[in-house]
């Protein structure tokens, strides 16, 4: 084995991969990276922080100052899931919008549905919410219908495309998401493996993109 490309879901991997290094082998991460671990040849994955910024910058365009904006937060702490945040409010800057509150949903669709109920309770004008994660997003559609919400009236973004988001953007509760592409993580960490295998030089950061899905697109 001369390379190994890999999705890690568990830091406790890395010394398993350590000894692999040792052996000469290179390793590359794809979609998640290892905290702390400085071993890989390279990380393709989405600049999360970037793909937020897509998400603000959508709503930047529909939403006005003095609007009131909730956001669903994924894991707080999980530096990924943050960036989807803090690129949103750096892509949304340019307008004054007011953050009545934010929750961690741990990307579970049935806490996307609690934070999101909570958060039109207390705050009846809602304007828009934003879910940093998929599940939460569709958990949010499912609150804002059975609230009864206006969804003509309201702003609903998302981030994965996935877990129920496309019905929700089909039934026009749901404005827009982001997307990320895990095909196109996988054609470039493997293509990086191969390169670095032969001896080329690869950039140790590889952004695979991301691209906002609505209902026209």
């Amino acid at each position: 084995v001369q390379g190994i490309a890999l999705t890690p879901v568990d830091p406790t991997v890395a010394p398993s991969l350590d000894k692999a290094i040792e052996s000469g082998v290179k390793v590359v991460l794809m979609d998640n990276n290892i905290p702390d671990w400085d071993g890989r040849t390279a990380l393709a994955t989405t600049d999360n922080y970037n793909a937020g910024k897509i998400a603000g910058e959508y709503l930047a365009t529909v939403l006005k100052d003095g609007d009131t904006l909730g956001i669903l937060e994924g894991v707080p702490g999980v530096p990924s899931l943050d960036d989807r945040v803090n690129g949103m409010l750096e892509g949304l800057s340019g307008v004054k919008v007011e953050i009545v509150g934010r929750g961690a949903t741990n990307c579970t669709e049935e806490l996307g549905i609690n934070v999101a109920e909570d958060l039109l309770t207390a705050n009846p004008d809602l304007k828009a919410i934003y879910a940093a994660c998929g599940p939460p997003a569709a958990g949010a559609a499912q609150a804002v219908k059975n609230a009864g919400v206006d969804t003509d009236r309201f702003v609903l973004v998302g981030f994965d495309f996935c877990c129920g988001e496309e019905e929700a953007l089909s039934a026009g509760i749901e404005d827009a998401t982001v997307a990320q592409f895990p095909a196109k993580m996988a054609e470039l960490g493997v293509d990086a493996l191969v390169k670095a295998i032969r001896g080329g030089s690869v950039e140790s950061l590889i952004d695979s993109g991301a691209a906002l899905v609505t209902r026209d697109n």
